[in-house]
């Protein structure tokens, strides 16, 4: 390609901005003259600096920028105009290298003493790799390096209010990630920006309020608003909670895009607890009012308790509540709500405080699970599911009432405002409680006034009649129109008008008039006798202003009264007639009556009056030992209210002879039921005794006749048994020796009590199941137990036999198979009912399965048949029972009807 030639002046500038040398004068001259007014005058600082740092030469552009002339700054070092020595070393150091500085930023010191920010561009100018000097362009950044501080400052200043703003502000990104947090809401959260910073915006907020806020970002992110502000919840670190108004704003790129959301947390939990407490003591004054305006109207507890449980539910905020009272020293559910019977029947009775307990205090378990209670009331409070309860004492006067109980699902702690709202409710609540008593007592009172047979009246004090009932019309003819205003005498005869101004004098002095006995006139003019009680009538100041009066009809009373004087006479006329000996005594054991007969039995004339608990001169035991009188059957009933039965006593008279006797002491009372002394009659058994003396001999003989051939049958059966060559005749006669010997064991007991309708159930068992025992091999365990009771005599045998079946079979089926094991044989009454029980370690049997092949088990049967009982069989455990009446005639009884 062919090449053009360049101007020459313009070859030449090349040539020597390249530091090449140019040939010719011509050249040179032009050259020159080009350099020198490019140096000279161009618009940028330039200077020629040696590699001493010595300034060589510096345009007319850089004297203007430093503020010197010529003679001042070309000729002197370059590091005098430098303000930072050691920048200046290192331009010059690096210089002497040939390194090639661009935009070097240094500082300059102007003439004027002012420090000029400059940018320095510099390279170095050799010829033949000799330093000849450096050439350097200067460039002023002294307000551009002001504005960058400036916006430094800024910048610093603002981060630093981003970083200390007392609000919490975050960069998002269109996802909701976190590109900036400040260390406000870093406090706020419990969390540094590590954990922040590229997290959602919606991870710390509380789960129920993310929906909404995500919503609105979303729209934001969209474009379709630009900004939104919301209130929510945030989750801190540790698990708290805190409330914050959230302003999001949105940022947008150049193209008007959503770029990033700036959103700023005010903490507004205080705002928001005073707005809840606010909201909550309005929400209590409203439930105070309405249960005030509830009980203006209630008319029955009832109503009182649905007004209260309203109030403590919606004043305390509580899930659940109950209402008890105390009734009979025991605290009793009255209302509730949301409670189980099952937690009801649990905790009923159980109080923090008793009756006795003076102005008792709120107690509240914010924590049921550590709260110091009994196992059982714990037990309920969880499977209830309450996390804590407060117990409120529902007070009057300092009197306890009950209490009110407030549930909450989970731990709660109670304020000073709840408190105080709860102690409200139970004033409240105590205030209808009484009131409603209050007023029924009235309604009941007013009632049981107009009601009453009984004439009620009440007068002043001057003897005007206030009030007059219906029994008063009833009484004297007058209606209550006729006597109300009208002077009391208008009822009084003549000669009775002396009466009422000393009835008023005592009623003055606050006296009571009691059963005063008189008569009055009625409105026809007959007269009729009464009882009259008077009492003063007081105002609310004490003061007696009148008196109340019942007037009773007495006629009838006075005829019965004739009737039981006579009632009497005729009573002592036949207690004398009577042939035994009879006396009686007032409640305190002092004798107040005695007949002839109690004369000849005692051998002695009593002392009326004197003599205490009998008539006798002294009394002994049958057995001979001493019976002191205060001990005798007849003090017995008057100090336990009950007539004695079942005694027999030996009186000794004076000469020495002795009576046996049976007692039969009763207290008498009054209609009132309270004692009021006793009677006795004292039965002469001498010939009874003699006949059961005789008679105990020929049971005795009989005894030993029908002992010695049961033994005898016992002895021919066990014979026949061992001889017999069948083995089933030998087992047919075995049982049959087995069960004769169980006859003998009752037939033993039987005989050997005294009583001869009952023997003793203890002394029965043991003897059968002794006998039975020594049958069983002896590794069996036989353990009987039998209550204190007594059986009658016509369920011996049959028992006995029942027993003895039941005992074969627990050891043939309910041994482990090796000879070993327990039987258990027991006796037990319950109410009129008798239970036998046979009980082994076997699995047991079903009664309808082996019926029909053991012949055993239906012998069973037929004899709890014959004593009117019922056979139960059960396996777990293997047990069976036998349930039959107590009673002779009830076992008849029921005999007859199984029979029919």
């Amino acid at each position: 390609m062919e090449q053009r030639a360049l101007p020459s002046s313009v070859s030449s500038a090349k040539s020597l901005a390249h530091g090449e040398e140019v040939e010719g004068p011509r050249a040179v001259l032009l050259l020159g003259n080009e350099m020198e007014d490019f140096f000279e005058n161009a618009a940028v600082a330039l200077h020629l600096v040696a590699n001493d740092g010595t300034i060589l030469r510096a345009n007319r552009a850089e004297l203007d920028l430093l503020g010197y002339s010529a003679e001042e700054y070309v000729g002197r070092n370059i590091r005098e105009f430098h303000a930072d020595a050691a920048a200046i070393d290192d331009i010059l150091n690096r210089l002497s290298r040939h390194e090639q500085l661009q935009h070097y930023r240094a500082r300059l010191r102007a003439k004027d003493g002012s420090i000029r920010w400059v940018e320095i561009t510099s390279n170095v100018r050799s010829a033949g790799g000799r330093f000849l000097d450096t050439r350097c362009i200067t460039i002023d950044v002294t307000k551009k390096v002001e504005a960058e501080e400036l916006l430094r400052e800024q910048e610093q200043r603002l981060a630093l209010t981003y970083h200390s703003a007392g609000v919490g502000i975050v960069e998002a990104d269109a996802e909701g990630r976190l590109l900036r947090v400040n260390g406000h809401l870093c406090r706020l959260l419990g969390c540094t920006q590590e954990d922040l910073v590229g997290r959602s915006i919606f991870d710390q907020t509380f789960p129920s309020d993310v929906e909404a806020d995500r919503t609105k970002y979303r729209r934001q992110v969209a474009g379709e608003i630009k900004s939104y502000t919301i209130e929510k919840r945030f989750v801190r670190k540790d698990g708290s909670l805190f409330w914050a108004a959230v302003t999001s704003s949105s940022v947008y790129d150049g193209s008007g895009r959503f770029h990033y959301a700036v959103r700023v947390q005010h903490d507004i939990t205080e705002r928001k607890e005073i707005e809840a407490t606010l909201a909550q003591r309005a929400e209590q004054q409203a439930a105070l009012h309405q249960l005030t305006e509830m009980l203006q109207h209630a008319l029955t507890r009832e109503d009182v308790y649905e007004a209260a449980l309203d109030a403590i539910q919606r004043g305390l905020r509580c899930q659940r509540a109950s209402i008890l009272v105390l009734q009979g020293g025991i605290m009793k559910f009255a209302a509730w709500r949301g409670l189980s019977d099952a937690y009801r029947s649990a905790v009923q009775g159980h109080s923090l405080w008793s009756a006795a307990d003076h102005d008792p205090q709120p107690v509240c378990l914010r924590d049921v699970e550590q709260a110091e209670l009994p196992s059982n009331l714990r037990h309920a409070i969880r499977t209830e599911g309450i996390g804590a309860v407060c117990f409120i004492p529902i007070i009057e006067g300092g009197r306890l009432l009950g209490k009110f109980m407030a549930y909450f699902d989970e731990t709660h702690e109670c304020s000073a405002e709840e408190m105080e709202v709860a102690r409200t409710i139970a004033r409240q609540l105590a205030f209808g409680i009484e009131r409603v008593t209050a007023q029924n007592a009235t309604q009941r009172l007013a009632a049981i006034v107009e009601s009453s047979h009984d004439a009620i009246v009440s007068k002043d004090l001057n003897g005007i009649v206030s009030t007059w009932n219906r029994g008063a019309e009833r009484l004297f003819g007058y209606t209550a129109a006729e006597m109300i205003g009208k002077p009391i005498t208008t009822i009084i005869p003549e000669d009775r008008q002396h009466e009422e101004p000393l009835i008023l004098g005592r009623i003055r002095n606050g006296e009571l008039v009691d059963h005063f006995e008189t008569v009055r006139r009625r409105k026809d003019g007959t007269l009729v006798d009464i009882s009259l009680t008077i009492s003063p009538v007081r105002d609310a100041s004490g003061r007696i202003v009148g008196a109340s009066k019942i007037a009773r009809d007495v006629t009838d009373k006075k005829v019965a009264e004739a009737k039981i004087q006579d009632s009497e006479r005729h009573l002592q006329d036949l207690l004398a007639a009577i042939p035994a000996a009879i006396y009686t005594t007032d409640r305190d054991g002092k004798i107040t009556y005695f007949n002839e007969a109690a004369v000849q039995l005692a051998g002695r004339t009593p002392v009326i009056g004197t003599d205490e608990w009998c008539v006798t001169w002294k009394l002994y035991w049958p057995d001979g030992t001493p019976l002191p009188h205060d001990q005798c059957p007849m003090a017995i009933s008057l100090r336990e209210g009950r007539p004695i039965r079942g005694y027999e006593a030996v009186a000794e008279r004076p000469d020495g002879s002795r009576v046996p006797f049976i007692p039969y002491p009763t207290p008498m009372r009054d209609a009132a039921g309270n004692i009021t002394g006793a009677i006795n009659m004292l039965v002469d058994v001498s010939e009874r005794k003699q006949a059961e003396t005789q008679q105990r001999i020929l049971l005795d003989e009989l005894n030993h006749r029908v002992k010695n051939n049961m033994m005898m049958l016992k002895s021919l059966l066990s014979v026949a048994a061992r001889t017999s060559k069948s083995s089933e005749a030998r087992t047919v006669l075995d049982e049959a020796s087995k069960r004769v010997a169980a006859m003998a064991a009752a037939q033993r007991v039987l005989y050997d009590t005294p009583d001869a309708i009952n023997f003793g159930a203890e002394p029965f068992l043991s003897a059968v199941c002794e006998t039975a025992k020594q049958m069983f091999p002896t590794a069996v365990q036989l353990f009987c137990e039998a209550d204190p009771i007594q059986l009658p005599n016509d369920v011996a045998m049959p028992l006995a036999l029942i027993i003895n079946e039941l005992l074969i079979n627990a050891v043939k089926y309910g041994l482990r198979g090796n000879g070993h094991g327990t039987i258990r044989v027991s006796i037990r009454q319950n109410g009129p009912a008798i239970s036998l029980a046979v009980e082994d370690e076997g699995p047991g049997f079903e009664l309808n399965s082996v019926r029909s092949s053991s012949s055993g088990l239906r012998l069973v049967e037929g004899l709890v048949r014959q004593i009117g009982g019922i056979f139960e069989v059960s396996r777990h455990p293997s047990r069976c029972t036998v349930t039959f009446c107590q009673m002779p005639q009830e076992i008849s009884l029921a005999t007859k009807s199984s029979d029919t």
